[in-house]
């Protein structure tokens, strides 16, 4: 025995990194907009959405979002998600409707449908 044991599991992994298909490597994308769903305690859930271009006023999507979904919300910054951006986290699973208001071209952001990933069970 060599004396270097590689334990596999023990790596730590960045769950908000893409994950390549063909290698299995995780890659940081910031083209894509993720929308995630992370469960809290019980049947509480909260939503979150990053990577909405810098064009737009988050908080006024905020704003806009928490109005119509009928929720809570706040806006987690660049230092507090760790240069993830400005990351919108709501509470609840809403991950439908976002993905509804953003690519709506009317009363939503009109962005396109292929960059939206929806993650989650």
């Amino acid at each position: 025995m060599s004396g270097e044991i590689e334990i596999q599991n023990l790596k730590s992994r960045d769950p908000f990194a893409e994950a390549d298909e063909d290698s299995g490597q995780t890659t940081q994308t910031q083209e894509y907009i993720h929308i995630r769903i992370q469960q809290r305690n019980g049947r509480k859930t909260l939503t979150t959405v990053q990577g909405i271009p810098a064009k737009f006023d988050h908080k006024k999507i905020l704003k806009v979002i928490k109005k119509e979904f009928a929720c809570n919300g706040t806006i987690i910054s660049d230092t507090e998600s760790k240069g993830l951006g400005e990351v919108i986290q709501l509470q609840g699973d809403h991950r439908i409707k976002i993905r509804d208001f953003l690519i709506n071209e009317e009363t939503g952001l009109g962005l396109d449908e292929k960059t939206i990933k929806i993650h989650g069970f």
